[in-house]
């Protein structure tokens, strides 16, 4: 006998449908993924936070250790502790008043006075000699006394100093010129000449012509003989 089937139990007639609605319930399922909404998730800012707990790790304390306390040991204690009696009797001392009544009379040292020496110079060149040594016959203030010295000892110079001298020597043509130094002592004596001249000879009689130079009254400086520096050119002309 042949099993017939009931043409409603045979699922082949639904497949077409059953097809569909899966294919609608994939397009439900990826439409309701599209539009679902979603939300960033926010996460606290902890920065600083960080940041802290790094610089704390960072950071090293060192703790300053102190020496331990030295402790001073108490003074020792005396062998024997003496014991002063009331009655002994303790010498004061009396200190005297330095303070003086306005009636007493006080006595002062005599007070002397020390005068300072000033300290003068032994030399003094001629251009700043206070009083200038005088020569003899020479007048006048100072200025008059000044210009005289030098005109005596320029005419002195020219009427001793031998001239043909030069010529003797054979020396060129020409100005010749001679530079003598010397000092007018504390005593007005001439000393100390020295000469500078182009020969020997020249030399030497300039020397001899300003030692016969007379004795002067000596120049003085803050009151106080003084020795003087002169300086005298000697110039003359060789043809």
């Amino acid at each position: 006998m042949q099993i017939k089937k009931n043409p409603k139990a045979n699922l082949e007639n639904y497949t077409k449908i059953f097809m569909q609605l899966g294919l609608v319930l994939a397009l439900l399922v990826v439409y309701l993924a599209i539009e679902k909404k979603t939300y960033d998730r926010v996460i606290a800012d902890l920065g600083p936070v960080v940041l802290n707990m790094e610089d704390e790790e960072q950071t090293v304390e060192i703790e300053q250790i102190k020496p331990p306390e030295v402790k001073t040991p108490p003074p020792p204690t005396p062998d024997k502790i003496e014991v002063v009696e009331d009655e002994v009797e303790v010498e004061e001392t009396v200190i005297e008043s330095t303070e003086t009544d306005e009636d007493e009379a006080v006595e002062v040292e005599e007070i002397v006075e020390i005068e300072e020496v000033e300290e003068v110079e032994e030399d003094v060149p001629f251009a700043i000699i206070e009083d200038v040594p005088v020569y003899p016959g020479c007048k006048g203030n100072k200025a008059k006394l000044r210009a005289c010295l030098q005109e005596k000892i320029t005419k002195h110079v020219n009427r001793k100093f031998n001239s043909e001298l030069a010529s003797d020597l054979g020396l060129s043509p020409g100005i010749k010129r001679i530079f003598v130094m010397f000092k007018i002592d504390k005593s007005g004596n001439i000393t100390d000449v020295m000469a500078r001249a182009p020969h020997k000879r020249l030399q030497e009689e300039a020397i001899r012509v300003v030692k016969l130079l007379p004795k002067m009254t000596p120049g003085k400086q803050r009151g106080r003989p003084v020795g003087v520096k002169y300086s005298l050119p000697i110039a003359f002309k060789v043809e």
